[in-house]
């Protein structure tokens, strides 16, 4: 079904696979006629001339990118434009679209979520934004409409950030590489590697996307094939694929912590932008005669059959038939990962959902940048069509991805067939993808054609005894199962009932409800700010020598933003720092905010001139071995922090608040084996924490351990990798050694000054 390529490859023709061997170049040149160097070929994918286009320095290994348009939605813009006030900011100098599709639901007793569209509409008219209101698109849905175009660069500050199907190389960061884009700096990156996609054959009815992507990311997410790469989608199953269905893969590969992604492009694509009144943003694109990829990955659509996830991550992969042929085993297996993901917090089991030897699930769920594109949702209406959803547990909630495609959606007659089954059409939100939206029982287990299935993401709460699951599937066999009143069934058992619709693109809702300045400012419109709108504390310099103390100590094998600062009930307080750190590592360790708040307390200390010793328990004695071992160590040259130690943390969200808010409560580093994601490590020396790296295997700290960094101002100054620290034990130091990785002169700079935030003050 997928092949990896142990070794990089030649496409040559677009349509031919030539494995880099000693032989390859008489390969080649008996096929083109051409002599080719690898270094030649590699400037012949679709994603170096993208990068070359938006690439400021006269450096291919060293890029430095701009790009043609920004977009952020209501968990993260407030932050960053209050990130980017506090520089100097003036003016959108590029187009940036806020768009409001996750707090969409206000608080309870409060007016928290309204007053951030309130900021977000005021800034898009005094800085010359656009403002997408609550319920009318989720982020990606209207980028794709309205901003996608061929051959161009969009950042966004969220994760899924992907439209490369339409032409697009698109990337989710978190919101201080916005803020640099707003004022007028660059994203900062080597040269990545470029792996191919290479599709053939044509999916079987009854698989939609989210087959086609779980079973990629089943394939590369744990062995890191395409890790901080782009994925570049060619071949000639890409044209047996519509517009919709490219979409609904190509979002997906967010999930396999590659970089970004791009497709070959052709008459459907084209088909798209004229169906959207947009002909003139199609560009064809295509590999060049002869390209060279870094890996290969090789997939026959045709062997594709319907996937699901289990909990608790989207590469926890089997087909829908393994799994209903090895349920017991199967289910066995996911209450061992549970004790790793969720600490033996709960009580887990899913072998009660197994009924007469069928899987039972109490919910299905159809949403979001995912799941909620029209074709999805069409199909689903297919299969449900003259069928009921029953009066049981089981329920269905549906969320087209725009009012527009909703429109379409009554206007074809898909959203009553959908409605008369007892399922419930909603509204665009993303709420079903991060917790804050459908959250079932206690215990309960729902299958979604959504993003992410982290713990959590389906809102339940560990600290308070709540566990629900989720599995990712596809609308199809989503809405089988739901055909079959809560009985797992793949799609594939229903094909006959899939029919084809033609979608008709109506924007005359965005014209009466979109707020967009062309691009002109109004420096005299008041920004309108609620109470729990906050601006960002002061954050200090490095200082010369940094004395850390352990915090938190995660061994999972991957540590999620999820788990870092929980998405759902806390995503109220993004625009609040102080309120919002409060619930750093909830989920995963809740005594580390108060022991992060008393090694703060030290170095508050140490601010106001004050000696720090009194300020922390047991800090004295720290205090003297240090004083004891290293020279010119005093209140003027320390700086006193905290810090975690996970062993591979930042996979999922690009949220920016994963690490600000351990800066908030004063931290200083992280230290991992490795870091799940490029976002992740971004963000961290955004806020101006030092993302160390330390070899696996025995530590030489353990959890609530200090750690000293003697001269670690001249070790960033003076670009050195290998960082010397010491623990602290008994009385005595233990020199052990970590390493910063590569930074850019500016991503110093930023670490030196304490944040980004301090860098850009004007």
């Amino acid at each position: 079904m997928i092949k990896l390529h142990d070794s990089g490859a030649y496409l040559v023709n677009g349509t031919e696979l030539v494995a880099d061997t000693p032989e390859a170049a008489r390969i080649i040149a008996d096929k083109t006629g051409k002599t080719v160097t690898c270094e030649d070929a590699k400037k012949e994918t679709i994603a170096y001339g993208i990068l070359k286009e938006h690439n400021t320095s006269d450096n291919m290994d060293k890029l430095k990118i701009k790009f043609d348009k920004l977009t952020s939605h209501d968990i993260t813009f407030v932050g960053i434009i209050q990130t980017a006030r506090a520089s100097g900011l003036q003016k959108f100098p590029v187009p940036y679209v806020l768009t409001n599709c996750h707090n969409s639901l206000c608080a309870v007793g409060g007016t928290i979520n309204e007053d951030d569209h309130m900021f977000g509409l005021t800034c898009a008219k005094r800085y010359g934004g656009m403002y997408v209101p609550p319920h009318q698109a989720v982020i990606h849905q209207f980028a794709r409409e309205m901003l996608a175009g061929g051959g161009r660069m969009i950042l966004g500050s969220d994760s899924h950030t992907r439209y490369g199907a339409l032409g697009t190389m698109a990337m989710g960061e978190g919101g201080p590489e916005l803020v640099k884009q707003l004022l007028n700096q660059t994203y900062d990156i080597n040269m990545p590697g470029v792996v191919a996609v290479y599709l053939t054959g044509e999916p079987v009815k009854g698989v939609g996307p989210q087959d086609v992507a779980l079973a990629i990311i089943g394939a590369v997410f744990k062995n890191g094939y395409v890790k901080n790469k782009v994925m570049e989608f060619v071949g000639s199953g890409v044209e047996k694929l519509s517009a919709d269905f490219r979409i609904g893969i190509d979002v997906m590969t967010t999930e396999t912590t590659c970089l970004s992604s791009i497709w070959q492009t052709d008459e459907k694509i084209r088909e798209f932008y004229e169906i959207h009144k947009r002909p003139e943003d199609y560009k064809e694109l295509k590999p060049g005669d002869v390209a060279y990829y870094d890996g290969v990955i090789e997939l026959d659509l045709s062997e594709i059959k319907p996937m699901i996830a289990m909990p608790f991550h989207p590469s926890n992969t089997y087909t829908i038939d393994e799994l209903n042929a090895n349920l017991m085993d199967i289910l066995d297996d996911c209450e061992k990962k549970a004790l790793v993901s969720l600490d033996g917090a709960v009580d887990f089991t899913l072998k009660d959902k197994v009924r007469n030897h069928k899987l039972y699930v109490e919910q299905g769920v159809i949403a979001g940048c995912a799941g909620g594109g029209f074709e999805n949702i069409c199909a689903a209406a297919d299969i449900l069509k003259g069928s009921s959803i029953g009066p049981d547990e089981f329920t269905l909630n549906v969320y087209p991805a725009s009012m527009p495609v909703y429109m379409e959606l009554i206007k074809n007659g898909c959203a009553a067939t959908i409605m008369q089954t007892g399922a419930i059409l909603k509204t665009a939100f993303c709420g079903p993808c991060f917790g804050a939206g459908d959250t079932p029982a206690n215990g309960a287990f729902s299958i979604r054609h959504s993003t992410r299935n982290f713990p959590n993401r389906e809102g339940s709460k560990l600290q308070s005894g709540q566990i629900a699951s989720v599995a990712l599937m596809d609308a199809r066999s989503i809405a089988a199962t739901a055909a079959n009143k809560g009985y797992l069934t793949p799609a594939t058992e229903v094909p006959d009932k899939i029919g084809a619709y033609k979608y008709f693109f109506d924007k005359t809702i965005y014209d009466n409800r979109v707020f967009d300045s062309k691009g002109v400012p109004d420096p005299t419109v008041e920004i309108k700010f609620g109470p729990n709108i906050k601006d960002w504390p002061a954050m200090p310099a490095l200082p010369e020598n940094l004395l850390l103390r352990v915090v938190s100590e995660i061994h999972d094998p991957v540590t999620t933003t999820d788990e870092l600062i929980p998405s759902g009930e806390t995503s109220s307080y993004r625009s609040n720092p102080l309120g919002l750190a409060e619930f750093t590592l909830s989920r995963k360790d809740p005594e580390y905010v108060g022991r992060a708040k008393a090694v703060q307390k030290a170095q508050k200390a140490l601010e106001a001139g004050e000696c720090p010793k009194s300020a922390l328990e047991g800090l004295s004695e720290i205090m003297d071995v240090v004083k004891a071992s290293f020279e010119g160590v005093n209140h003027n040259t320390l700086g006193i922090g905290s810090t975690i130690f996970a062993v591979k943390p930042g996979d999922g969200s690009a949220r920016e608040q994963a690490a600000s808010c351990q800066k908030v409560l004063g931290g200083w580093a992280n230290i991992a084996n490795e870091y799940a994601t490029k976002r992740y490590r971004s963000n961290l020396i955004n806020w101006g924490m030092l993302p160390f790296v330390i070899p696996e295997g025995d530590l030489p700290f353990q959890n609530m351990d200090y750690i000293f960094l003697p001269k670690i101002k001249e070790a960033v100054e003076n670009k050195t990798d290998k960082i010397k620290a010491y623990a602290i034990k008994d009385g005595k130091t233990i020199e052990f050694t970590m390493t910063l990785g590569d930074m850019t002169d500016e991503e110093r700079q930023i670490i030196l000054k304490g944040c980004l935030i301090n860098y850009n003050r004007v």
